[in-house]
């Protein structure tokens, strides 16, 4: 049995987590917080049979897009001051996974 881990942006989680729900795949969303952006993302945790586990990546790999947004940069000048420059075009999305042996489990 593996544990799969998968990292995605907030924008896509509704859509992993229910085409994963729909191909009968249990699934627990967390939302969590990090990366470059400091964005919202949410933790979608995937438990399933070692068979099952590159059916569940097609899922999240097709369901979760990788985009780019246009963010403002900014410097922190020698007084500590802020100086905006121009804005930076960053690429967000797509998914972050891990996959996990699972020892045990039990449902209760």
């Amino acid at each position: 049995m593996k544990m799969i881990m998968a990292i995605v942006s907030s924008d896509d989680a509704n859509r992993v987590s229910s085409h994963l729900t729909k191909e009968n795949y249990s699934v627990t969303k967390l939302s969590t917080t990090g990366g470059f952006l400091k964005a919202g993302n949410t933790t979608i945790l995937v438990g399933t049979d070692d068979d099952k586990v590159e059916h569940a990546l097609e899922i999240i790999k097709k369901h979760s897009k990788k985009r780019t947004q246009v963010m403002p940069s900014s410097v922190v000048g020698m007084d500590s001051s802020i100086i905006n420059s121009h804005p930076v075009e960053v690429l967000v999305g797509g998914a972050t996974v891990f996959i996990l042996n699972v020892e045990r489990f039990e449902k209760m």
